[in-house]
């Protein structure tokens, strides 16, 4: 799929904050793009998994009068306050590599994750 973005400033993220690439952003695009219905990625974080906590993906179409929004390169990614108490600093990006294509959060609070890189721990 071709798709065409706008150039965007750098987004630089405060300690509060959570950051989206231009690579997260085009990737989530072509999905909501081929959904149909979804307007923005929930990213929310999830008791549980092999570490402790788990990073959790979904779209959706309703946002929560307390989420962060975050716009970029045309799409909206949503992060609720309790989730982001733990992703604060944190970056979303998309990896294409040999051994698959996925998110990931890379999250300056995680003092270790599991090999996946889905789930992680917070001392």
């Amino acid at each position: 799929m071709g798709l065409q973005f706008a150039a965007t400033s750098a987004y630089v993220p405060d300690m509060g904050q959570f950051a989206v690439t231009e690579r997260a952003a085009a990737r989530i695009a072509e999905i909501i793009a081929a959904e149909g219905n979804a307007q923005a990625l929930r990213v929310s974080v999830l008791a549980g998994g092999c570490s402790g906590f788990q990073y959790r993906f979904e779209l959706d179409k309703d946002v929560q009068p307390d989420d962060l929004v975050i716009e970029r390169a045309n799409v909206r990614v949503l992060v609720d306050p309790s989730s982001l108490d733990l992703l604060a600093g944190s970056e979303l990006d998309f990896t294409d590599a040999l051994m698959g294509s996925h998110f990931a959060v890379k999250n300056p609070n995680a003092t270790s994750s599991c090999g996946c890189g889905t789930s992680f721990s917070i001392e």
